[in-house]
């Protein structure tokens, strides 16, 4: 999954917006900077050129994709580590920085305090989330095809996890909940680049949870060729491009 993450879907759907958070956290000139949930190190690559003198510790739940993101992107400390747990001391970090992860957090606010604690006095959290579902090209037509493909019962990992944290009020108020001020709160659409419409379905159905609940309702093979037919005719055969909105927030300790 890490390498097929990496190769299909990290250049299309994370770059872009790591480029831009890795941008606002190089303008706060962190020293120690923590990472929760890095995946295979997209973000992580871009904190270390926008911060050369900062201290990158990497963080992922995933053991598999700490062994890829520690080979991807060496400049960083890499560890195993759960978010509502860290395995930190108190007030260690002056920028925390998470993409594109807090969605999966079982307890939001738990995890969001665990930030608050590891960071020293003044210091910041950097955390963007995806906007709702139809407001993201790829994801929107890979949930097409996923829905043509099984009509009765379709994988619903996209619309409830991914997008599931789609209210920018809610994560705000999480925030705030766990004894953040928040700064700064922002709407950012940017467009995803992909060479086809089947390597970004490729991704999906072979690098995320979608892979499982595809295994679980059926014919692989058939819901790819569906998934792709689906995705081709709503973004076009060649080169597609795709708007993609998520929410950028960053709180104060």
């Amino acid at each position: 999954m890490p390498a097929a993450y990496e190769r299909y879907l990290a250049p299309v759907l994370f770059r872009p917006f790591a480029e831009d958070l890795a941008a606002r956290a190089g303008a706060l000139h962190p020293l120690r900077i923590l990472e929760l949930a890095a995946g295979t190190g997209v973000l992580t690559s871009e904190l270390l050129a926008a911060a050369p003198s900062a201290e990158v510790t990497a963080t992922d739940l995933n053991e598999a994709m700490v062994a890829f993101g520690s080979a991807r992107a060496p400049g960083a400390v890499w560890r195993q580590a759960d978010a509502q747990r860290l395995p930190f001391p108190d007030g260690g970090f002056d920028l925390v920085v998470c993409q594109f992860g807090v969605m999966f957090f079982p307890d939001k606010v738990a995890a969001f305090a665990e930030v608050r604690r590891v960071l020293a006095p003044g210091g910041r959290f950097l955390l963007n989330t995806w906007g709702p579902l139809g407001t993201h090209g790829f994801d929107a037509a890979v949930q097409a095809g996923l829905d043509r493909a099984f009509p009765a019962d379709p994988p619903r990992f996209l619309p409830t996890v991914p997008h599931g944290y789609a209210d920018p009020a809610v994560v705000a108020a999480d925030l705030e909940a766990a004894g953040f001020a928040v700064e700064e709160q922002q709407e950012l659409t940017l467009q995803g680049r992909a060479a086809s419409a089947a390597d970004v379905a490729t991704g999906f159905l072979s690098g995320t949870p979608v892979r499982a609940a595809v295994e679980e309702r059926g014919d692989e093979r058939a819901v790819r060729d569906i998934v792709i037919e689906e995705m081709t005719a709503r973004l076009g055969p060649g080169p597609v491009t795709a708007p993609m909105t998520a929410y950028v927030f960053r709180g104060a300790a």
